[in-house]
């Protein structure tokens, strides 16, 4: 795996240097650019896609297409994608399609890491630990003493995850037994929670803020290193009785490895160009979508320390899904 690492993040390096000696494709893009959002909508890729859409439609000159392609953590998502060749085609989803998927599942026809080169991390956020008030809990302590008493179930956004990985890198360090109930996407979760068929729900803050907000959901704790600037009363998963734990994950586009480096800078840069526009950025803070817009080089790199460290998680907790 390290060596399979190295040659990746050497290869993205490779194309950063070699983008200044390919001819840009000024044809390029020739007919609409598509985002495949791995997630249904509501997901947080789903929305920083439908923000962003009015910015590159207008700098790139053809029509930009949000499509929806959930299902497998997202997996579905990145054969769609691999399926196609001709350049115009996105992957858009959380950063865990290549930073744990290839842990989780081992019988993938196609290599994640290797199989796509990352254009930007769109934004950072993090996972929040919900209820519905009928469970009658209202921190940490407190949801931990009842799942002990009684059995206990959370929903999640799928299996692997943010939100999955999240929960149970906390269960791992409680010992405390919850029940995976995992959904094609946070705001189906969510829905659930809401309705109370399903008690908790370890979800993306953007998705369930608003719910939070009209007292319908009620917030445990965050799972990031800091408080979210909209709810600067609920605390980190750290600072209810977790000490060192924090889980942060990021929205991110790819394409697939052999795109040239010329379209994938220009990409990015665009992406840049639209997520600093004073009205996507005070969008995005409204749901606590931290924007990055990095350079390829740099999502890369995050990317590649991402495997190691949510490698070490699922080996240790042995998971594995198929």
């Amino acid at each position: 795996m390290k060596n399979t690492l190295r040659s990746w993040t050497l290869g993205c390096a490779a194309a950063a240097l070699a983008a200044g000696a390919v001819a840009a494709d000024t044809a390029w893009p020739s007919k609409p650019l598509r985002l495949v959002v791995a997630f249904p909508a509501g997901a947080p890729g789903d929305i920083i896609s439908r923000v962003i859409q009015p910015q590159l439609q207008q700098a790139l000159g053809k029509p930009v297409i949000v499509d929806n392609k959930p299902g497998a953590g997202g997996n579905i998502g990145m054969q769609e994608v691999l399926r196609s060749t001709d350049r115009h085609t996105v992957l858009v989803g959380p950063d865990t399609m290549l930073t744990i998927n290839p842990h989780l599942y081992k019988k993938l026809s196609f290599k994640p890491l290797e199989d796509f080169i990352p254009v930007t991390q769109l934004a950072s956020f993090s996972q929040e630990l919900v209820c519905n008030p009928s469970v009658g809990v209202k921190n940490l302590y407190e949801l931990l003493a009842s799942a002990r008493k009684a059995p206990m179930s959370y929903a999640s956004g799928g299996p692997g995850v943010p939100g999955h990985m999240a929960m149970e890198m906390l269960l791992a360090r409680t010992g405390v037994p919850i029940q995976h109930v995992p959904y094609r996407g946070p705001s189906p979760a969510m829905q659930d929670v809401l309705g109370g068929s399903v008690p908790c729900g370890f979800l993306a803050s953007p998705v369930v803020g608003p719910m939070i907000k009209e007292g319908t959901l009620v917030p445990i704790a965050v799972s990031g290193s800091h408080r979210l600037a909209s709810q600067p009363s609920v605390p980190t998963i750290a600072e209810s009785g977790a000490p060192g734990y924090v889980a942060e994950f990021a929205e991110m586009m790819a394409m697939p490895r052999g795109t040239p480096a010329a379209i994938v800078h220009r990409l990015q840069a665009e992406i840049a160009k639209a997520m600093s526009s004073p009205a996507v950025q005070e969008r995005l803070a409204t749901l606590d979508l931290e924007p990055l817009a990095n350079s390829p080089e740099d999502a890369a790199k995050r990317i590649q320390q991402g495997n190691q460290r949510w490698g070490e998680v699922a080996r240790r907790l042995k998971l594995q899904l198929d």
